[in-house]
């Protein structure tokens, strides 16, 4: 029996309910859920995924012996979170992936046997290192993470590998970092590495009750033996109130600390937004002081990760989470998408800057160039066909000044997806994105340029190369999807706008 089979029974054997069907029947629903998928036109086509079932988290993106390694957090036994595993894929390009087996599963009885959390990947020396948190189920006294739902106890663990491919690995004997003896301790886990003179420095996910979130430090010369230090740094509490931590932000998830140009960055999770700060960093003192601070995205986007590419280039991923209801997502067997991965730098007023990395081109077939106007409706008809049908999936990129006009996708309906701008004041600008509205400060060249991913229910766009909204749109068009800029307003501010019909990256939606 095919592997990918062999999974799609066995996920359909966990249920008491199925448990009495026929091999024959079991079969014939592991294939019907498997076409199913591979046809939702809601599934996106050139975005990692798993081939089923729930993910979040990115963890531990790695460049290793010539190809790059996406570890994901992954319920492989539903669509919905629990369960957490660190599934696997590989790539040589960061954008056509080869799923492999998952890498790290809970163990009954150990300190993770409740989920293998976020965590991050190393170079230990030649050696392939994970340091992550293991959950596990405690009284209520005894946890670090108490949510409403879940009392876990959380600890850092290691797990290495010697398999050139990292699809093997071994986790040491014990947890390696503790939390500490803190009845204000509002979580602890999604450690983070760098390495510092002779010292391993790890990050780990905080806060404190009634304060707010901040990042503990922790140093190691083995990646073993651990001394707590003190914290990097920590933010303030607003004063919302909620039995979750990081929903009311006093929790940061997700912390991520590098340098960057002539400063460093942190970005952390929080209050279902990511949050970046750059800064001075005090390597004497182990002190971040930040200066300038910013949404990392405006939409549907949490929980990033960075890694450096073959070139040294920073890479940011972040994961796309669902905007429906639990029920929608087990009626669709599938959860949750990775962002594409984006390039940053900072510009010289510290500001972040993010483009998609340019290995995204590789995904790029017909082009159309257009002038800022429809001339005819056949060259609204070719236009469809590129962003394609019935279900689009396209790059699309324009430049336009910051007078008031609106972009849009529509099908023979109405709106899609779009995007308006209108003047907020002398030097801002409002940007409107299918509801969305974020400011959009003036430009240099007094033009604004725009990128924009669109992939079956995901549409990522990047302004300026500092300003990303990533939206959900679950609706599949009714007929052919075309561009509209037919009001004399964007007529007039538009000026190139180019299109690129994208190839998927497998040729059944399940990413294989």
């Amino acid at each position: 029996m095919p592997d990918s089979r062999r999974k799609f029974l066995q996920a359909a054997c966990s249920s008491f309910a199925l448990a009495s069907l026929s091999r024959r029947a079991l079969l014939s629903l592991a294939d019907d859920l498997q076409t199913r998928l591979a046809n939702d036109p809601l599934r996106p086509q050139f975005h990692l995924l798993p081939a089923k079932n729930w993910m979040n988290d990115p963890n531990g993106p790695i460049f290793w012996k010539g190809a790059y390694h996406m570890f994901y957090q992954y319920n492989p036994n539903a669509a919905v979170w629990g369960d957490m595993h660190w599934a696997h894929a590989i790539s040589e390009d960061m954008i056509h992936w080869r799923h492999l087996p998952v890498a790290l599963a809970p163990t009954p009885g150990w300190d993770d046997a409740d989920g293998c959390f976020t965590g991050s990947a190393v170079d230990d020396h030649g050696t392939a290192t994970i340091l992550y948190t293991g959950v596990k189920s405690v009284a209520k006294e005894h946890a670090t993470l108490r949510d409403g739902h879940n009392s876990f106890r959380e600890v850092q663990c290691l797990a290495t590998s010697g398999d050139p491919q990292l699809r093997a690995w071994t986790k040491w004997k014990e947890p390696v970092i503790q939390p500490p003896n803190d009845s204000t301790l509002a979580g602890f886990r999604d450690p983070f590495l760098w390495r510092q003179d002779d010292y391993w420095i790890a990050g780990v996910a905080s806060g404190h009750f009634k304060k707010g979130g901040c990042v503990l430090l922790y140093r190691s010369k083995d990646l073993r033996s651990w001394e707590p230090l003190h914290e990097l740094t920590s933010g303030h509490w607003t004063e919302k109130e909620s039995v979750n931590a990081v929903d009311s932000g006093e929790m940061w998830e997700c912390p991520d600390f590098f340098p960057l140009g002539k400063k460093h960055v942190l970005l952390y999770s929080t209050a279902g937004s990511v949050i970046w700060e750059s800064g001075e960093f005090d390597q004497k003192k182990l002190k971040f002081h930040s200066e300038r601070r910013g949404l990392l995205d405006h939409g549907a986007y949490y929980a990033q990760k960075t890694h450096l590419d073959a070139h040294g280039n920073r890479i940011l991923w972040g994961w796309i989470p669902e905007k429906r209801p639990d029920s929608d997502l087990i009626a669709a067997g599938w959860a949750g998408c990775m962002a594409l991965p984006r390039v940053l730098s900072l510009s010289p007023d510290g500001e972040l800057e993010m483009t998609t990395a340019p290995e995204a081109q590789f995904l790029r077939g017909e082009s159309i160039t257009w002038p800022p106007r429809p001339r005819d409706w056949d060259e609204r008809t070719k236009f469809a066909s590129v962003l394609g049908v019935p279900n689009p999936r396209a790059e699309v990129t324009w430049k336009a000044s910051p007078s008031a006009h609106t972009f849009k996708l529509e099908d023979k309906i109405g709106t899609w997806w779009s995007a308006s701008i209108k003047a907020n004041g002398a030097n801002v600008s409002l940007l409107n994105v299918n509801g969305s509205e974020i400011e959009i400060p003036a430009t240099a060249n007094q033009q604004h340029d725009f990128r924009l991913f669109i992939d079956a229910s995901v549409a990522e766009l990047i302004v300026n190369r500092c300003h990303a909204m990533t939206t959900r749109i679950y609706h599949k068009p009714d007929g052919p999807l075309y561009v509209s800029l037919s009001d004399q307003h964007t007529a007039s501010a538009m000026t190139t706008v180019k299109v690129w019909q994208l190839q998927p990256i497998s040729s059944d939606r399940l990413t294989t």
